[in-house]
């Protein structure tokens, strides 16, 4: 049987007769394999009835009043089979009774419906609670989910009940072969989606988490930075043209810092201040996580932050947009001999790498100053770093025997 058409079949039930020989007519329709069967409100003598050609006939009492009543039936559960379809929504056979009967399920929304729902609200947060930038990322997540949906089911959205265990993989899939992701970034779009799911739970629109088992596949990403050697060659290059001298200095300078591209761009003379040791503290509010955190200004940040002094311009530092900062870079790295793909988040990684837990600094410090809300996010991205610190002592030590 075709996706695309229904069946509507009329039947007497012949089992049933009352006590004048009549039955109730009962009407089943069929869609996709499942049938729906309910009473079309009429009663007639089975005997009278011509089940080929759907239709009663005399000397059945008011035959064509009965019939034209069936013709309607027959049309209304045609017209309620179009409205889904034009709808765009996945339906099953009861989805189309219940439309015929102009009733609205409750609590059976779509996925794409309740998407769009949790956006809504995520927008409003703008300002509040989070950037622009996440609302931003939910709407091109919701973008991937529609074009998925589109894909695997042919239709605008489908009903949050017929959600399975298996969306999530073949999502995954899509977003793999179709959308080319990376692990790290469908990764995202997924912990997106999930999250919507959650919100959708907890105001009662499903019942149960449908992905409770489902485990994202972890990626591991290798921590890239400059080593000492590296680092000393770039701190000792200068460069003629200024704007490139500039760039290097500025990178340098988030290398003894762990600022952010934008912590370093929207630096301020007035987040630099003396604290409770005499010493030059910044203090900074990290744009990923919205949290504040303070960073001791040690001697070589100091010394380029004070060749930028000037007294006009509120900011530390001229201002640049991040394509053009790491184009520069680029050259820079090819001129001092770096041959891995030189950017700003390097400076961050140098920093907690070449500059803190090579000189055994303890992770939980580490931590603190690069402003992470958890030690766990450290300890993933450096754990390695770490380990291989311990072994260059360890070394060290059975030397001395």
């Amino acid at each position: 049987m075709s996706n695309h058409i229904i069946r509507v079949l009329f039947m007497p039930a012949r089992s049933r007769l009352n006590k004048g020989g009549q039955s109730v007519l009962k009407c089943r329709l069929t869609y996709h394999k499942k049938r729906k069967e309910f009473s079309a409100g009429l009663q007639i003598n089975p005997k009278n009835w011509n089940s080929k050609q759907q239709r009663v006939e005399p000397p059945e009492p008011d035959a064509e009043l009965i019939n034209t009543q069936l013709s309607l039936i027959k049309t209304k559960l045609s017209q309620a089979f179009l409205f889904l379809q034009v709808k765009g929504s996945e339906f099953d056979v009861d989805d189309i009774y219940k439309q015929y009967k102009g009733e609205t399920p409750k609590k059976e929304l779509g996925v794409m419906e309740v998407y769009n729902i949790h956006s809504d609200r995520i927008k409003k947060l703008v300002g509040i609670d989070i950037k622009q930038v996440t609302y931003s990322k939910y709407v091109e997540s919701g973008r991937h989910l529609q074009s998925f949906l589109k894909h695997k089911y042919n239709a605008k959205d489908i009903k949050l009940k017929a959600l399975k265990s298996s969306f999530l993989e073949h999502y995954e899939y899509y977003l793999k072969t179709e959308k080319k992701f990376q692990q790290s970034t469908l990764n995202k779009a997924i912990q997106r989606f999930r999250k919507v799911v959650k919100y959708a739970i907890s105001e009662d629109y499903l019942d149960k988490d449908p992905f409770i088992l489902y485990k994202a596949k972890r990626v591991k990403k290798e921590v890239v930075f400059l080593s000492p050697e590296q680092l000393k060659k770039l701190e000792e290059t200068d460069f003629k043209i200024k704007r490139v001298q500039q760039i290097k200095d500025m990178f340098v300078f988030c290398c003894y810092t762990g600022l952010g591209f934008t912590e370093m761009k929207q630096l301020r003379k007035s987040d630099i201040s003396t604290e409770f040791d005499g010493e030059l503290w910044i203090t900074v509010r990290r744009e990923k996580t919205n949290r504040s955190y303070k960073v001791p200004l040690l001697p070589k940040a100091k010394e380029i932050m004070v060749q930028y002094n000037s007294e006009e311009n509120e900011y530390v530092f001229p201002s640049i947009s991040n394509p053009n900062f790491n184009a520069y870079l680029k050259e820079i790295a090819d001129i001092v001999g770096i041959k891995f793909n030189l950017t700003h988040h390097i400076a961050r990684k140098t920093f907690a790498s070449t500059v803190l837990l090579y000189n055994n600094v303890p992770i939980e410090i580490v931590s603190k100053l690069l402003g992470h809300s958890k030690i766990q996010t450290t300890q993933d991205s450096y754990g390695k770093i770490v380990e291989k610190r311990i072994s260059d002592i360890m070394k060290k030590l059975k030397s001395l025997d």
